[in-house]
């Protein structure tokens, strides 16, 4: 691609149980982190949809995709383009099914991580638009295994960071052709697999510190998985 635009494909907010990050916040920091916009991607969530659609229009230089990131029994699935949440913990292939009906896109969230992700075999077989090969959060050999199997499935590699705080925004990113202008044109060219992921993976302290940080959020839910 000659021209791109950057989009953080993965974050969370205020709006999602392990998050404290204002949309506002996003907003004000993405031409600092060199973005042009951002999906937001709430755990099982698209209470923020609301306000996302409000800061789009009163931010008209940024594209903000609505999406949300379903738990499915099988491990996670980031959705775009949804105004509902699809059914949560059910199988993976009917969650698809449940998207595919509605016209929306299905991208797997961190397949080969060891939490949440939906496993080498799904990500090898299950009927997706794309898999998320550059996650901010995972280590680099994660990413590096999803990306294989995306580039042998001839699917699209997305990238985003998974930012929970304001420190992770735009760790990780997706460069799409500059014409992307709009949501219906983003999901149309994550269709046709005109996308490449770009960003870092998490290493050592970091990844040791996200850890500490994931265990003692679940301890205060109660032990409860996302």
């Amino acid at each position: 691609m000659t021209g791109f635009v950057r989009l953080d494909l993965h974050v969370h907010s205020l709006y999602s149980p392990d998050s404290s990050l204002a949309l506002e916040t996003v907003v004000d920091r993405l031409g600092v982190a060199g973005l042009k916009g951002f999906a937001l991607t709430d755990h099982n969530s698209v209470a923020g949809h609301s306000a996302l659609a409000d800061l789009a229009r009163r931010n008209p230089m940024y594209l903000m995709v609505p999406g949300v990131e379903v738990s499915t029994r099988e491990g996670h699935l980031l959705v775009y383009g949804v105004s509902e949440v699809p059914p949560v913990r059910r199988p993976l292939s009917e969650t698809l099914d449940w998207v595919h009906a509605r016209g929306a896109v299905a991208v797997l969230a961190h397949p080969l991580r060891l939490a949440h992700g939906v496993g080498r075999r799904a990500a090898e077989t299950a009927p997706v638009v794309g898999i998320e090969t550059l996650n901010g959060h995972n280590s680099e050999i994660a990413n590096a295994r999803a990306g294989v199997i995306a580039a042998g499935r001839r699917i699209a590699g997305t990238g985003g960071s998974d930012a929970h705080d304001l420190h992770g925004l735009g760790r990780a990113f997706t460069e799409l052709p500059d014409e992307v202008d709009g949501v219906d044109a983003f999901l149309a060219s994550l269709r046709r697999g005109r996308c490449e992921a770009r960003g870092v993976s998490l290493h050592g302290l970091a990844r040791v510190s996200l850890g500490l940080r994931t265990g003692l959020l679940r301890v205060a839910r109660g032990l409860r998985p996302i």
